[in-house]
């Protein structure tokens, strides 16, 4: 066996591929397993304040003191918490339709959790700590699959925000009332205080006298500023994502695509492909798996994405199309695309570019109907120019495209 490191990282590379196709990854990973840590960490985060709650109602009797400095306790170590918990509860839900924004506010509010945990009434033990930083750290590396924007969805998490932001703030007014200058005694003293402390007006004629009280107005004032941002994202996201999808790809809207040509690849070969057959009045579709800086001249039809996906494949409409190529520099890309098309369109005529002359006879395991083997014609046009012999177009052809 050859233990070569770029050989074993090619074995690698080629099961990961293999088992993400059987396992049906693409549908499920990794959104719903991180759905599910941030549905957890939101639960650990209420659990927490349950506890709280719990050991303080369990108390003996006490002072009025004591019982106001409990209070003030439980306001900073559990409101704040049981607010990001409900919050990180419903983004949740988002994550598992891949919503951009439930990725962004996840990731503020698990940022804002353990930003709480640098206060000095830090309650959450270090095992739940580890658990949330690494929840973060997984939503932070994965943010290239929470792509989907919708304007409706981004308005209902941002009202959710605020209502709850709006919620913790008044109770804890309520709570912390007389560590306040003036004593905060009613409902609307307690509203007022909130907007304006969320507003980051601050006109200061109500202000905390104590630390658990400015800790508390701290955490509202960074809640608010919070909100104010992923509130801004929801509106002007979706539409700022459509105005760059229109860019990308400007006739995706009205593209109704009937035995055309998709062309997978943003090399020199897809792209000069691309444009031999459109020169002979047939449609093309061309699959980039991203927006290169050298691919400056984007297509009408361009579809970003990787092409071994179905749903990618589907999006490029394989099911009416006549032929795909698939044209990447890497030959195992190029082997899971052809497999991929043939499971949404089993009658699809495939062709499929080869760069080492190793892989041929891999590459011809998925049978694809052409095999386009530059790597031989290369070396056999080479031989024949340096030992004279006559080159014959029909051996050329034959050779250059490796028909079954």
């Amino acid at each position: 066996m050859n233990w070569h490191p770029v050989h074993l990282a090619r074995r690698i590379r080629a099961f990961g591929h293999r088992l993400y196709h059987t396992l049906h990854m693409n549908a499920w990973f990794p959104h719903v397993p991180l759905a599910l840590a941030v549905g957890l960490s939101g639960l650990l985060q209420i659990n927490q304040t349950l506890r709280l709650l719990r050991d303080f109602i369990a108390l003996p009797q006490e002072t009025l003191s004591q019982l106001t400095g409990g209070l003030s306790s439980l306001a900073i170590r559990g409101v704040p918490h049981d607010v990001i918990g409900i919050v990180l509860l419903i983004m949740s839900m988002g994550l598992l339709l891949r919503s951009r924004l439930a990725w962004i506010i996840a990731v503020l509010m698990s940022l804002a959790s353990l930003l709480l945990e640098l206060t000095p009434l830090a309650s959450q033990p270090l095992v739940l700590i580890g658990f949330h930083a690494l929840v973060l750290v997984l939503l932070i590396s994965n943010r290239g699959h929470f792509q989907s924007a919708s304007l409706a969805t981004g308005t209902l998490y941002s009202i959710t925000g605020m209502l709850l932001t709006l919620g913790f703030g008044v109770v804890g007014a309520y709570v912390l009332g007389e560590q306040f200058k003036p004593v905060i005694t009613d409902f609307p003293t307690a509203l007022y205080f909130t907007v304006v402390t969320m507003s980051t007006v601050g006109y200061g004629d109500i202000l905390p006298t104590t630390i658990q009280a400015r800790l508390f107005t701290l955490s509202l004032i960074i809640l608010g500023l919070l909100v104010f941002a992923t509130s801004l994202t929801a509106i002007l996201g979706p539409m700022m994502n459509r105005q760059i999808l229109k860019l990308i790809q400007p006739r995706k809207k009205n593209m109704l695509r009937k035995d055309h040509i998709i062309v997978v690849g943003c090399n020199p070969l897809a792209r000069n492909t691309a444009k031999a057959i459109e020169a002979r009045g047939l449609d093309v579709t061309l699959i980039w798996r991203n927006q290169r800086p050298e691919c400056t001249e984007v297509p009408d039809d361009l579809i970003i994405g990787d092409a071994s996906d179905s749903e990618v494949l589907k999006q490029a409409q394989v099911d009416t199309a006549r032929a795909i190529l698939a044209l990447t520099e890497d030959d195992s890309d190029n082997a899971f695309i052809i497999l991929a098309a043939k499971d949404v369109n089993e009658h699809i005529k495939t062709v499929v570019a080869v760069s080492d002359a190793h892989n041929m006879a891999k590459i011809k395991r998925v049978k694809p109907d052409v095999v386009l083997a530059l790597p031989l014609i290369g070396a056999e046009l080479l031989a024949k120019a340096l030992s004279g012999e006559e080159m014959k177009v029909d051996e050329l052809f034959a050779q250059l495209l490796q028909l079954d």
